[in-house]
């Protein structure tokens, strides 16, 4: 997108920026006379290269014009709203992969925790769970490299890779005195979005991580298996619970195997092909058994898009906390260079003309979610929500119309709130690339009671005959 040229030059090419984009203001009406809105534009676009110019030329130490360019565009969309952004080619293609499905590397999940570079959790049948790195160790080197002043991007760019090629990991583990080398042989690693088992006979649980590419297919394949048991399925939990989101299509067709009929959801924004109702489709497979869906504080976007349309239409219970409450739907155009522009074009609403941005759907139960270790019941922790993002967009209700914000809200936190949240960060990371297995779902209160009122309904009906 930016090239780095020599002063005369660079200036000459972000005029060139200014021409194109007054073509744009202008159109076919170059020679026409300029509207008011057009000519403050067009001294906007004046005033910035003169910025540029100036300080190109005195700033007291030398100044890179493509990055001074770089972050007076991301300052320019990170002002619209907390999920419109310019993507530099690196976080483009992290974008593309997490929406794939599958990726280069060597599998773990990893996060700064006071500058360090820190595993979350090795992911499950990866090269870095079979070598036994372990969650919380500390990574200090990559190839001999120090992690010391590294970004988490650079980081995770640089242990992914192509399926075959070394790498060599130098890691700080509590309770050894040396340092531990991994030397790891990257493989795919998938990203696994859907997990399911059976809880007791006859009742399901699946969880959804995210929504990507093969989410609704890998869906229909865990219900089918489930199906497939010597008990008829009797009742579904269905485990939205910190699932981020990810692609509408996928959250409307996973809805949509649940659902006979009836809106799903609907978008509207100022253009009209970014207005859009979708429809729920008739669908052979009888899908028609009791579920409880499962939200939190990091339920968001698609998997809010989920449970408001199962709630609207009465398809489901929802049991847990309020959710993240992200109501607007974002797209991403591909840039020159590698670069990518995601921003905010339209906000969704549920069957019911719901809008739930910065307000999050409500569970008709809530139940908060807590683990219980040693006998011991650690303090709750508040999850970070929509509203509390800066430059959030305004719920607006359609009846009526027709990971850097949480880093800094952890500074003004107290030390032990602090702790408390990195570590139930971790331990939800975990639970999220962990393997799934019932001893963890049997210690977890939310999934327990789900299945009290599965189980509590099937009894009922019995009852009535």
């Amino acid at each position: 997108m930016f090239h780095k040229t020599d002063g005369y030059t660079r200036l000459t090419f972000f005029l060139a920026i200014i021409a194109a984009a007054l073509c744009g203001i202008i159109g076919s009406g170059f020679y026409h006379t300029l509207s008011a809105s057009d000519e403050e534009t067009y001294q906007g676009l004046k005033i910035f290269a003169d910025v540029i110019d100036l300080v190109e030329k005195n700033y007291v130490d030398p100044v890179d014009t493509k990055d001074l360019i770089q972050k007076a565009i991301q300052g320019m969309v990170g002002s619209l709203d907390p999920h419109s952004q310019l993507l530099p080619p690196e976080a483009h293609e992290e974008l593309r992969i997490d929406t794939k499905g599958e990726f280069g590397g060597i599998g773990i999940v990893i996060t700064m925790e006071k500058g360090l570079l820190t595993v979350i959790s090795p992911i499950e049948g990866t090269p870095a769970q079979e070598a036994g790195v372990k969650a919380g160790d500390i990574i200090i080197e990559v190839d001999g490299e120090t992690t010391q002043d590294m970004m988490l991007w650079e980081a995770v760019k640089k242990m992914r890779g192509p399926k075959g090629e070394p790498v060599v990991i130098t890691v700080l583990r509590k309770g050894e005195a040396e340092p531990i080398e991994f030397t790891l042989v990257r493989d795919i690693i998938p990203i696994e979005s859907v997990k399911y088992l059976t809880l007791q006979p006859g009742y399901g649980y699946i969880r959804i991580t995210n929504f990507q590419e093969s989410t609704t297919d890998d869906v229909r394949a865990a219900l089918s298996k489930l199906k497939k048991g010597d008990t008829p399925l009797k009742g579904l939990v269905l485990d939205l619970r910190d699932n981020p989101g990810g692609l509408l299509d996928q959250a409307i067709s996973v809805s949509d195997a649940f659902l006979q009929d009836g809106d799903i959801v609907s978008i509207k924004g100022r253009q009209k092909r970014h207005t859009k109702v979708f429809k729920a489709h008739a669908d052979r497979d009888d899908a028609r058994f009791p579920m409880v869906v499962l939200i939190n504080g990091g339920s968001a976007s698609a998997s809010e898009i989920v449970s408001g349309a199962l709630q609207d239409h009465k398809r489901a219970v929802i049991l847990g906390t309020t959710s993240f409450g992200k109501g607007s739907v974002q797209t991403v155009e591909s840039l020159r260079d590698g670069y990518g522009l995601k921003f905010t074009i339209a906000r969704y609403y549920t069957p019911n003309g719901r809008s739930i941005q910065a307000e999050g759907i409500v569970p008709d139960i809530i139940v908060k979610h807590r683990y219980v270790e040693d006998d011991e019941e650690e303090a709750p922790v508040r999850m970070l929500k929509e509203k509390d993002l800066r430059n959030h967009l305004d719920p607006l209700q359609l009846i009526e119309e027709e990971e850097e914000a949480e880093d800094e809200a952890e500074d003004l936190e107290p030390d032990g709130d602090r702790s408390n949240r990195q570590k139930e960060r971790r331990r939800r990371s975990q639970n999220r690339y962990g393997p799934l297995t019932m001893e963890n779902l049997q210690s977890d209160n939310q999934v327990m009671r789900a299945l009290e009122i599965l189980r509590g309904y099937q009894i009922f009906s019995d009852a009535r005959g």
